[in-house]
């Protein structure tokens, strides 16, 4: 079981749980090794979240507390993507979000979203490896190359946007470029790796070495970060823009998470070329790598202190990452807010 102080996000990784409420507050209790139970109290004004990765229970009393006081109650799946929450059903906003999001999703505002957060995506990749390279000297020049390979996709990224025209004449050209960028940046960072963990690309479900394991584990935390970023903000996780509008896909989610998923990148490389990371920390599946429970608690400790402990300087402040991933939706709902659609063509049959 994982507890991060003063945000108090808890991520309960050990099976036979039992969250309960005692005296007003939350108790959850532990089984332990030795067949004693280990019981922890939390009040509940100071959990923002709490996150079961394996089975474990809770009681409707601590479904009710945690409504009360806008707690995130998280059920994620073994590779660690969101596979239900439990919130309130209020908005949080004003409905004329979701609208607007709906009316710009087929006008030339959703590629100039679009290109902004693929152009963000791809800086933020040569920013990575720009910091890598100040301690890697003897692979300067392939760092130098990729970098000035992935700031030329970028650059022909932004100038889809100049075309003015819709997303979806121009979907798969963006897409295509993302891919060529995501290919040339994930066989570097194989390259500066251990040579015992060096993998041959990207592998989801399941992931077929350990590196991918803990990155998709890691998206996995940050899908449910963004989604929730986004209700807060009074926006629309299925209403997407780029991504497809398939049964049940959070398009949006899969929008607006690309400029933030170096936080994984980088989480999982530090624990990866800092050699953090053991064969106790990850196992075989039947047909690839899964994540054990010390490895899903030291990716989770690690992961969480930087989005949510470690401060970064955003527009003047200094802030967490968690929070200024926060503030960009607020952005994004105010700017759909003053977009004006009025020239919209709808025709009702």
């Amino acid at each position: 079981m994982q507890t991060k102080t003063g945000s108090l996000q808890l991520y309960i990784t050990t099976y036979g749980a039992y969250l309960h409420v005692k005296d007003a507050l939350f108790e959850l209790r532990l089984r332990e090794e030795n067949g004693t139970t280990r019981k922890l109290h939390y009040a509940a004004r100071k959990v923002k979240s709490v996150v079961f990765t394996v089975a474990g229970a809770l009681s409707t009393e601590a479904v009710t507390l945690a409504l009360e006081h806008n707690v995130d109650i998280l059920f994620a799946r073994p590779d660690g993507h969101p596979h239900g929450r439990v919130w309130h059903s209020r908005l949080g906003s004003t409905t004329r979000i979701r609208k607007q999001q709906l009316r710009a999703s087929v006008q030339p505002a959703a590629l100039a979203f679009t290109v902004r957060w693929l152009s963000q995506k791809l800086g933020q990749q040569e920013t990575l490896l720009t910091h890598l390279r100040k301690h890697r000297k003897r692979h300067a020049e392939l760092l130098d190359d990729r970098r000035a390979r992935i700031a030329a996709l970028a650059e022909s990224v932004r100038a889809l946007a100049e075309e003015g025209r819709a997303i979806g004449e121009v979907a798969d050209t963006l897409r295509g470029l993302e891919g060529t960028a995501g290919r040339l940046y994930f066989q570097t960072l194989s390259a500066l790796m251990p040579q015992d963990y060096a993998f041959s690309g990207r592998s989801y479900r399941p992931a077929t070495d350990p590196f991918n394991a803990f990155l998709n584990y890691a998206y996995g935390v940050l899908y449910s970060r963004v989604e929730k970023a986004l209700m807060i903000a009074g926006l629309d996780p299925y209403v997407g823009f780029l991504h497809r509008d398939d049964y049940n896909q959070k398009s949006m989610v899969f929008d607006f998470i690309e400029p933030y998923r170096v936080h994984a990148d980088y989480t999982v490389f530090r624990l990866f070329s800092g050699k953090f990371i053991t064969q106790s920390h990850y196992k075989s599946l039947a047909k690839g790598v899964g994540l054990t429970k010390d490895g899903k608690e030291l990716l989770i400790g690690k992961l969480i202190k930087y989005l949510d402990e470690d401060k970064v300087r955003h527009r003047g402040r200094n802030l967490t990452r968690m929070h200024v991933l926060q503030l960009e939706a607020h952005r994004f709902a105010n700017e759909l807010l003053e977009e004006d659609f009025s020239e919209l063509n709808i025709t009702t049959i």
